[in-house]
């Protein structure tokens, strides 16, 4: 069953592709959804037959486009699709009128599929097509998608078997066409013309596999379970509205030269150019939003405003802690480790509404820690400050499907590392470390990015750059263009000195532009609506004579497309700003500054300032901190929250923000 966010435009199962050459066309402007196949390479099968095209969709739609409640025709992104909301028999057709001359599956054959699914949850799978046989509802043939994954099923000698592609990212709201090509031992994936996949099977295809009696299923495996099926409620829409005419009646004015498609989702859906006009209703934030071709733009909704923050629960860690990182584990929960000065470091799960204490590893002064993924495999890596005098090592801690912990995967020498980042730049991973000084006084260092090798599986050293005290890297990307900044802290002499962002051109990062900046700990980029903001926290003013001030200002910049830099948009005063956290609660947007000393006492208070569009960023709450160091929010299914962290301390606290609806 397709729901109203997933559509298939078509299922061929043409002759066998033999590395032969092909091209796919789908005709938008014709019912049923046809597609021209050119180029294929006929082989004679073993019964001296040739296999024309099979087109699986068409099967099952009623002839002349006729529908019943069981098949709709949707428009989708400028592509009419069929929607299926009957039982799973009601979607199959026998095997044995496409298998008149001989009834075994070809050797050597080649799927073609264009469908369009929302993200799918992480325990879901949902099959496509499958082949059953009659009598027994054994399998013999089929493809089952699953979060980012597709797997192909077939019967081997009576045990079905599967060859599964990973990390193919299907269940995105996007139309896809993917091909699979079988033949003898290899399974070949094709999606969106990109890189063939190549999987080599355990047994080549059988050349005896009997399609006698068998049925073939449209979106399922004859039974319910594994269906595509609807997620959400449905909401009450007038039946006029539920079927898009193909073609209006001779007598009508032709239809208007735009569609508009309504989603339902608790996700935002895409929102380009493409989508423009298209309407999608929100269950999570339950309102009605409109894309403009770049953004979903409020059209009724019951907003969420927070109220007030309120404490919820104080986590003793084991000794000060520099950093705080949350993260998610897909199908295993939430997590959160703590760099902490002394005593090693630990990780702590969500559970039942509280962090609690998971998994202890040893570190040297930590300062920072940084969840990331390479393909399907999660990686944690800490920043080590601390170390024997002869080698200082940060460490990238794998997790470990078997033991349910994060073990030690490899070491890299840093020197004095205050901050990792990881990112991706087209499908490749790279880390970047904040190297701070090397011994006591040489601040001005390399500091390194390292790039992922797929055939060693580890991280090489890819680029070096001169840094200064540095404290901090901060990826993002806007538009086709991908950027790091870096805070530099102290040259050896002052704080005020440049930071620099760098952007990705020619296979690395080359200076874009420079800021000048005042012991600069933190930035933190942020977006609202098209505009693109960065904010640096400025933690102290020291200068040549030796004097030092904390009370100064932070400043937020912003991207002026004309001169394409960024310039300065609101100064904020600080007291030694460490850190800043940007978060969205409903339809606001807010910063939150780690204030952590004054010159005099380090119990402060920090700051949430919120977005007030003319009047900038604008101080709506305080909250009690000491030597506040980090801020992190979070989501869960019983609310947000913020987290601070303490480098005076042993405590963290966990707030509550408490929201109320405004209609």
């Amino acid at each position: 069953m397709i729901s109203s966010d997933s559509f298939i435009t078509a299922i061929f199962i043409p002759a066998a592709l033999h590395r032969s050459s092909f091209a796919f066309r789908a005709d938008r402007d014709s019912f049923p959804v046809t597609s021209a196949v050119s180029s294929w390479q006929r082989l004679r099968h073993s019964a001296n037959s040739y296999l024309l095209p099979l087109d699986l969709l068409r099967r099952v739609v009623p002839a002349g486009g006729v529908f019943q409640n069981r098949v709709r025709l949707v428009q989708s992104q400028g592509s009419r699709g069929v929607r299926f909301s009957g039982p799973p028999q009601s979607l199959s057709f026998p095997a044995a009128p496409l298998f008149t001359n001989c009834n075994y599956f070809p050797a050597e054959f080649s799927i073609v599929v264009t469908l369009k699914i929302p993200q799918l949850p992480p325990n879901k799978d949902e099959y496509i097509f499958t082949l059953l046989d009659g009598g027994s509802d054994r399998l013999l043939l089929g493809l089952r998608l699953a979060l980012d994954k597709l797997h192909f099923l077939l019967q081997v000698r009576g045990v079905t078997r599967r060859v599964t592609f990973r990390a193919v990212g299907l269940a995105d709201g996007r139309w896809h066409t993917l091909v699979l090509a079988v033949t003898g031992h290899y399974a070949i994936l094709t999606v969106d013309c990109g890189v063939p996949l190549e999987l080599q099977m355990q047994r080549p295809f059988p050349e005896d596999l009997s399609t006698e009696g068998s049925v073939f299923f449209i979106g399922s495996r004859r039974r319910w379970n594994g269906l595509f099926s609807p997620r959400l409620s449905i909401l009450s829409v007038p039946e006029v509205l539920l079927h898009l005419p193909v073609k209006p009646p001779a007598n009508e004015l032709p239809l208007y030269p735009y569609e508009a498609e309504v989603r339902v989702s608790p996700a935002a859906p895409l929102c380009g150019v493409s989508e423009t006009g298209q309407l999608w209703f929100s269950t999570e934030k339950r309102g009605l939003f409109l894309c403009d071709g770049s953004m979903w733009i409020t059209m009724l909704q019951e907003t969420e405003k927070l109220d007030y923050v309120e404490e919820h629960q104080d986590l003793l860690t084991i000794s000060e802690t520099f950093d705080i990182e949350v993260f998610s584990i897909p199908s295993v929960g939430l997590f959160m480790a703590t760099a902490n000065r002394d005593l090693g470091s630990t990780i702590y799960q969500w559970m039942n509404g509280r962090f609690e204490r998971y998994q202890n590893i040893s570190t040297h002064d930590a300062q920072a820690w940084k969840f990331f993924t390479v393909g399907r495999e999660s990686f944690l890596v800490v920043a080590n400050s601390g170390g024997n005098s002869v080698e200082e090592v940060s460490v990238i801690y794998k997790w470990s499907e078997r033991t349910l912990r994060f073990v030690a995967y490899q070491k890299l020498n840093t020197h004095s590392a205050r901050d990792w980042e990881a990112f991706h730049i087209q499908g490749e991973a790279f880390l970047a470390v904040a190297n701070h000084r090397q011994g006591e006084m040489n601040h001005n260092i390399e500091s390194v990015i390292y790039k992922w090798n797929t055939n060693t599986k580890r991280f090489e050293v890819n680029q070096t750059i001169a840094t200064s005290g540095a404290y901090d890297w901060e990826f993002f990307t806007i538009g086709p263009y991908h950027f790091l900044v870096v805070a530099n802290t102290f040259n050896g002499k002052s704080t005020v000195i440049n930071s620099t962002i760098y952007i990705w051109l020619g296979g690395m990062f080359r200076i874009f532009q420079d800021i000048m900046t005042t012991g600069a700990i933190d930035w933190e980029m942020f977006q609202i609506g098209n505009r693109f903001f960065l904010a640096v926290a400025n933690s102290q003013r020291l200068d040549s004579t030796g004097s030092i001030q904390y009370n100064i200002n932070s400043t937020i910049y912003e991207l002026n497309m004309t001169s394409q830099t960024f310039v300065k948009f609101q100064d904020i005063t600080t007291s030694s700003a460490l850190d800043w956290e940007f978060f969205t609660v409903g339809d606001d947007k807010f910063l939150v500054v780690a204030n952590s000393y004054d010159g005099n006492s380090y119990s402060l208070n920090s700051v949430i300032y919120r977005w007030q569009g003319y009047e900038r960023f604008v101080p709506v709450h305080t909250l009690s901190t000491n030597g506040c160091r980090d801020w992190e929010f979070f989501t869960s299914s019983d609310g947000s929250y913020l987290i601070s962290s303490s480098a005076r301390q042993a405590l963290s606290k966990i707030l509550k923000l408490k929201t109320h609806h405004q209609h």
